[in-house]
């Protein structure tokens, strides 16, 4: 069984809620989208948050969290980002306690079809890291991310769920297990390795991440920004355009186009 677990971001804390769940809506429907049924998801959300309709699979963990104050600074704000996100993926750890495998998921980002299939074909596994993945920004359009797409994107990890260690309850954990182990998608990998449980690398790209939308928490540019990011640093890992195709919208979007249409 793979768990989903979809934290969301206070309500407060977004300008457009309206576009907001337009995006989410479609990263539900990906979810939803598995080859295999062997799947659950969490969504974890603020009390009086409008959220889009959820189809079977799907659970929603109430919590009450104060919107998170971001400073300017960059390592203050990332901090902020972490502590909040992963008190959010803690919740729903507790509340649904999975006995299977765990993935994070963006609210806005996309995942592969394939996933619950490779979860339940391998169930002794400490999990995956997503070694490549997709980049979107809306269009007809998406860049190929080469390398190290689990330390750019926040949906990039499957971890068994007894290895990330939930304690019985919310108060047990400290800041520094919330922030690392379940708030920053950088750490997980290498922390599991210096445990003697390292992850393995998934075989196939398994996301794709959305940038470039108004209320991206990471402040992502769109894909044309990546580009001439790419023409001053060529280390980036990432390609030319290529088509949003058939099979990427089969893959990643279960079937539809980036507008909601049936490709």
């Amino acid at each position: 069984m793979l768990t989903f677990v979809i934290p969301v971001r206070h309500q407060d804390t977004v300008r457009h809620w309206g576009s907001m769940k337009e995006v989410m809506a479609a990263t539900i429907h990906s979810i939803a989208s598995q080859r295999s049924g062997a799947w659950e998801a969490i969504v974890v959300a603020n009390r009086g948050a409008d959220l889009p309709a959820m189809p079977s699979g799907f659970d929603v963990v109430r919590v009450d969290f104060a919107p998170a104050i971001l400073p300017p600074s960059q390592e203050e704000r990332l901090e902020a980002v972490r502590r909040d996100k992963g008190g959010r993926i803690l919740a729903g750890l507790i509340a649904g306690r999975p006995k299977g495998h765990v993935m994070v998921v963006d609210y806005d980002d996309l995942v592969r079809f394939r996933l619950s299939e490779l979860v339940s074909a391998n169930p002794t596994s400490n999990g995956w890291y997503f070694e490549t993945g997709f980049l979107y920004s809306g269009g007809e359009e998406v860049l190929a991310y080469e390398s190290r797409f689990y330390a750019f994107c926040g949906t990039s990890h499957i971890v068994r769920a007894d290895l990330l260690r939930i304690p019985a309850a919310f108060e047990q954990a400290d800041q520094g297990y919330v922030s690392q182990w379940l708030g920053s998608h950088k750490a997980i990998k290498r922390m599991l390795e210096q445990a003697g449980t390292p992850l393995e690398r998934l075989p196939f790209p398994g996301a794709i991440y959305r940038i470039g939308h108004a209320d991206a928490t990471s402040r992502s540019g769109n894909i044309r920004r990546f580009l001439n990011r790419k023409a001053v640093k060529p280390q980036l890992h990432v390609t030319e355009p290529q088509p949003l195709d058939k099979q990427l919208r089969n893959a990643f979007f279960g079937g539809l186009g980036p507008d909601g249409a049936g490709a």
